[in-house]
């Protein structure tokens, strides 16, 4: 009978331990799965990669005070009714934050008197890339704003009204554990009932402005873009020389973000409130604009060239140009949210756990519920993630400037009607390039360039240079192997004497420069005080001692005329020689104008043409020394050693061959141009100094 019992109350222990085992089993597989759904949800928002993914609830920055911030534009003119806009447009953006400077691109005096109102918070910077029409280049301005030494750089349209929710939002930006860039559109209005006292703090506003209907045009260029400063780029690659205002630079740094994955891209278009004032009689940002009067549509050019650029520059392209995986930052409910409108995942901000818009379900919570109600909302609007910009670019066969010739020369020619000529080739647009950095820096603005092939013609258009095409430039010319003695070298020489005899029967004098001149300082005050009928021009004689105006020793590639009817006849005669010589202009100019074998030299240094009476001025080669003399440009500091002489120029001549040039002019320091950059060496020096001050 125990025994019964024994096994009795074994058995029903046994039953029990088997039901609390059970009940054990199915607690821990019930915290085990909640414990991998709520993993799941904290990882949901992983992007393409662990090492890029970006922490929603992460406190990246944390500001003490608030973040110090630079905001660039390049505004037109302070004048008129732009001016205005303008105007309101920065004071409001000071208005936000005593932390907030403002700097301004541009090349016009109205934007320093108006900066001069605002003290050190608003300063104008004119030390980047102009075209020679004034428009700045964008690849330029943000080389600028990267070197900010401010907590975050914001690059803006001069019109662009904001709010102050702006500020809050770069705030809210900071406490991402990730490096970021965001991008917003701003809808437009047709007049602003705002003003702004003197310090830039708002006074007085249309109630019920921001809660109006307002017209949207996400796909506008006028976009806003804000991002952290640090040691992560932007974007992968270099930026192609667009022109600001006048295409789809914007659009190409959103996709080149996107892209190269190093930062977080988000659009604020909803949560940042802005907007500017819509002016259908405003060309200023225009693509394209009818013409009433021949019904035929005319391209401006400027935006036309920027499309041009996918010719020059392998970057230029519109990798997945859809912006598809632009993460959008709105405000719901109170509550600041990302949303993966490729996924369809919103991620609270401050919060661990996201919603799957495809999957309501999992949302059962109050807030959850609201949070996806408001975004279905926000769904319905189109934003910048539709702006793909790869199927609708215009393209045109041909790139041309809207100017003639004698609009040039008008345009381009100083208080003296002095024109710096120079005539290129593609194969020397690396040389053209570092020549006209050279000028700007010097100050020197009149120059033109004739372009003798189509590529540098749409090259210098490109680069935001004064050029025209010469209609009778020779065809066929060779990239590496048009040097001294070639061919080649012979037909494209003689283009330069019959362009600067058309320039001098128009009017303007003439400072023939090739492109391989260094530059040390502006000589155009020195050449221009021998006066009239003097044709003054470089020696190419190497020896050191002895005349310099020996036979065949004028060089044509560096010598200043007069445009008068001596200068000009002289000139003829050294044209029509050259057309039936066999050989270069070279021997045609001296053989003309110092008779052959010298017969109308008159010392050392001069020559004198019986006919047209016109003399030779041969420089002195201390000051305008050729590429042989005292082999200056085997010295160890060819800049040091000339800059002792007193040297205006030097040749970079008796050199054959492209490369060769290059090489020596790069390695001894005369070089002036970042091929990699697109920009002028000096003028990238600076920019990367600005990040210290």
């Amino acid at each position: 009978m125990k025994l019964c019992r024994t096994l009795l109350f074994s058995c029903s222990y046994n039953k029990k331990a088997l039901a609390f085992g059970l009940w054990l089993i199915w607690l821990f597989g019930i915290f085990f799965i909640c414990a991998s759904f709520y993993a799941t949800q904290m990882l949901s928002f992983s992007t393409k990669d662990n090492f890029k993914k970006p922490r929603f609830f992460g406190h990246g920055v944390t500001y003490s005070i608030d973040p110090t911030v630079t905001i660039f534009t390049a505004p037109k003119g302070f004048v008129g009714s732009v001016g205005e806009r303008q105007e309101v447009a920065v004071r409001s953006w000071l208005g936000l934050s005593s932390s907030i400077n403002v700097v301004l691109f541009s090349q016009d005096s109205s934007a320093v008197s108006f900066a001069s109102a605002f003290g050190s918070r608003v300063s104008v910077e004119s030390n980047i890339d102009f075209s020679f029409l004034g428009s700045p280049f964008f690849h330029s301005m943000v080389a600028r704003s990267q070197a900010s030494a401010s907590d975050i750089s914001v690059m803006i349209d001069p019109e662009m009204v904001l709010f102050p929710d702006f500020f809050s939002t770069l705030k809210y930006a900071g406490k991402l554990d990730h490096d970021w860039l965001l991008v917003a559109s701003s809808p437009n209005v047709t007049h602003l009932s705002f003003m702004w006292d003197a310090d830039g703090k708002k006074v007085k506003y249309e109630k019920g402005f921001l809660a109006r209907k307002l017209q949207w045009e996400h796909c506008d260029r006028r976009m806003l873009l804000a991002w952290n400063n640090g040691d992560v780029p932007l974007h992968n690659g270099v930026i192609p020389p667009f022109l600001y205002g006048k295409g789809i630079h914007n659009q190409w740094i959103v996709t080149e973000a996107l892209s190269s994955d190093y930062r977080f891209v988000f659009d604020v278009s909803w949560t940042v409130s802005s907007t500017f004032v819509s002016d259908p009689n405003q060309e200023y940002y225009q693509l394209k604009e009818a013409s009433t009067d021949s019904g035929t549509e005319k391209i401006n050019w400027e935006f036309t060239g920027n499309v041009h650029l996918g010719k020059l520059y392998g970057s230029f392209s519109f990798r997945g140009a859809n912006f598809s995986n632009l993460f959008r930052f709105s405000k719901c409910d109170g509550h600041y949210i990302f949303t993966n409108r490729e996924q369809d995942i919103v991620y609270p901000l401050g919060g661990r756990v996201s919603f799957s818009l495809r999957d309501r379900a999992i949302s059962t919570t109050r807030n959850g519920k609201k949070i996806l109600d408001c975004v279905d909302a926000l769904k319905s609007d189109e934003g910048i993630e539709n702006c793909s910009v790869k199927d609708r670019l215009p393209w045109s066969s041909s790139l041309s400037l809207p100017h003639s010739f004698e609009q040039l020369l008008s345009m381009r020619a100083d208080l003296n009607r002095t024109i710096v000529l120079a005539l290129a080739g593609y194969s020397y647009k690396d040389l053209l390039m570092s020549w006209v950095c050279r000028l700007r820096r010097l100050k020197v603005s009149n120059f033109l360039v004739g372009a003798i092939d189509h590529e540098i013609y749409e090259f210098s258009i490109l680069q935001g240079l004064p050029v025209f095409a010469y209609e009778a430039a020779p065809t066929n010319i060779s990239f590496d192997d048009c040097h001294f003695g070639t061919e080649c070298f012979q037909k494209v020489t003689k283009v330069k004497s019959r362009v600067v005899l058309q320039i001098l029967k128009l009017g303007y004098n003439v400072l023939m420069s090739d492109v391989d001149v260094y530059w040390f300082k502006n000589p155009l005050p020195f050449l221009s005080s021998f006066g009239p009928a003097i044709l003054v021009a470089q020696s190419d004689e190497f020896k050191t001692t002895g005349p310099i105006n020996l036979p065949r020793r004028l060089n044509s590639g560096f010598y200043y005329v007069n445009s008068d009817s001596q200068t000009i006849a002289a000139l003829q005669k050294v044209v029509e020689h050259a057309l039936v010589s066999n050989l270069s202009e070279q021997p045609s100019f001296y053989d003309v104008l110092c008779g052959e074998g010298g017969s109308y030299r008159i010392g050392d240094n001069r020559c004198l043409e019986p006919e047209t009476n016109v003399s030779v001025q041969f420089l002195e080669r201390d000051l305008f020394p050729n590429g042989a003399y005292k082999d200056l440009w085997l010295e160890k500091s060819v800049k040091d050693v000339c800059r002792e002489k007193g040297c205006f120029v030097i040749h970079n001549n008796w050199s054959s061959g492209r490369r060769k040039k290059l090489e020596r002019q790069v390695s001894s320091g005369l070089w002036e141009y970042d091929m990699n950059t697109r920009m002028c060496v000096q003028q990238w020096h600076k920019i990367r100094l600005t990040s210290y001050f």
